[in-house]
């Protein structure tokens, strides 16, 4: 693993990149969040490359062509990852820094200074990076002038400091086909990034410099002589990338998890592969002591393949089925599986009882809450980072996204409402979201303000005249 320390000292950038890339694509957490990115398209490797071996009178090991060898992969992978990014991040974030601005039609709405200035698609990019950092175990945020772009793991070799372990810089590199196409790298430092390609007519990591060190801000200036003029440059305070961690021990959430997987698929598989072939393949022939090997398993082809086989009629062959040992399975096949969701932190909802009261609801949503403890905390540190680039100090709020009794839920929010104002009793409430309750907030200011100029001035009373 290439450090900053070990750039600083390089006597050639173009060669030390060219040994990071290599030195990275080559290492444990690279290789095993190419395994994830797999698990997580339901392309189970450790499934999807079983295969089936028998051994020959010589004990010479062969693939066995006859045998059934279904490749059955499952998605929990995908499926508990989704739940812990979305139960955290589902409904976006939101900042404690906001204003009031007035619409053109008078009313007025509530307004996110900070997530405002994280750009338009800040959920969008912010939701994708955690949910890779939880696959990968760490994804990047790259602040780019007015909004965020995220680097995959697989796709930004880190350097970082020996001493405190800070990200100092980075390569980021791409390529559409690694072996055949050209590679692009780009190398950030805080004073500003290179970029390099492939050689012309040479392939792989052969790398030359195309676009010159620059700043990360670039002051423009347009005239009608020359068009769009750089006229200043300058950088930000710190490296304008941060790393966002899955969790506080920076790994991939598929190790662990990995074997309990392969377990599950194996035992599915091969359910469907017994099922398939014990029967077809259990029959029992009688006075056959001086049939060859090679006669028997010419019959044992013939059945297989033909579904039927001519035999001497003093040497009858009697068909037998065979039982699959289903229970046993199935049993295992509920323990695994409720012992990923137990070990991942997850709920399976099919474990919550229909009617079930919130306490108890609440109880079984106890170790998704503290895994989602500790997630947030590494999105804070991320998120923090990315607005100290901007002078900003903020805290990112998390409004989780769990199922509950809403009807008990609602019952007792209502009971409270005469003691809490609108907002308050809108946020509580388990079916509304935070942007929900900015537009729910707007629209009755504007109903009131509309029935406010629609009702008629009292007409004046004619005043009592003494006789």
């Amino acid at each position: 693993m290439k450090t900053w320390q070990d750039f600083l000292t390089a006597p050639d950038r173009v060669d030390f990149i060219r040994q990071a890339i290599n030195d990275y694509r080559t290492s444990d957490d690279y290789r095993i969040a190419l395994d994830a990115d797999l698990y997580e398209r339901q392309q189970n490797s450790t499934i999807n490359q079983f295969v089936k071996w028998i051994y020959t009178a010589t004990g010479a090991r062969v693939i066995d062509t006859t045998a059934s060898n279904n490749h059955i992969a499952s998605n929990f992978f995908h499926r508990l990852n989704t739940a812990r990014a979305t139960y955290s991040l589902g409904n976006g974030v939101s900042f404690s820094d906001t204003r009031e601005t007035q619409r053109q039609d008078g009313s007025t709405v509530t307004v996110d200074v900070t997530k405002e200035r994280l750009g338009k698609k800040f959920d969008t990019v912010l939701y994708n990076a955690a949910y890779d950092a939880l696959i990968h175990g760490v994804s990047y945020l790259y602040w780019n002038v007015d909004r965020v772009h995220e680097f995959k793991m697989t796709e930004f070799c880190p350097l970082l400091d020996e001493d405190t372990g800070a990200l100092m810089g980075g390569i980021r590199f791409w390529s559409l086909d690694w072996d055949k196409k050209p590679v692009t790298a780009v190398l950030y430092e805080p004073d500003g990034f290179t970029k390099y390609r492939t050689k012309q007519g040479s392939s792989g990591l052969d790398l030359a410099e195309y676009d010159p060190k620059r700043a990360y801000r670039l002051q423009v200036a347009q005239n009608a002589a020359d068009g769009e003029v750089i006229v200043g440059e300058s950088n930000y305070s710190a490296l304008p990338i941060v790393p966002l961690y899955g969790s506080k021990h920076h790994q991939s959430t598929l190790v662990g998890l990995k074997e309990q997987i392969d377990a599950y698929d194996l035992i599915n598989s091969g359910f469907a592969n017994d099922l398939q072939d014990c029967a077809e393949i259990y029959w029992l022939i009688s006075d056959a002591m001086g049939t060859t090997q090679k006669d028997i398993q010419r019959f044992r082809d013939q059945i297989k393949f033909l579904h039927m086989a001519a035999v001497d009629s003093e040497t009858p062959a009697k068909p037998y089925t065979q039982e699959i040992p289903t229970e046993a399975r199935t049993k295992f096949l509920e323990s695994i599986q409720a012992q990923m969701y137990r070990d991942f932190g997850a709920l399976d909802v099919h474990t919550v009882a229909a009617g079930a009261t919130n306490d108890h609801i609440d109880a079984a949503y106890q170790p998704m809450e503290e895994e989602a403890d500790d997630f947030e905390y590494q999105i804070i540190e991320a998120v923090q980072q990315l607005l100290a680039l901007q002078g900003i100090e903020d805290v990112p709020q998390f409004k989780r996204g769990r199922i509950s009794n809403q009807l008990e839920q609602t019952q007792m929010i209502i009971s409270a409402a005469q003691y809490l104002d609108d907002e308050t009793v809108l946020q509580l409430l388990p079916f509304i979201t935070v942007d929900m309750i900015k537009k729910i907030m707007a629209a009755r200011d504007k109903e009131s303000a509309d029935r406010l100029r629609d009702v008629p001035p009292e007409e004046e009373q004619p005043e009592e005249q003494e006789a």
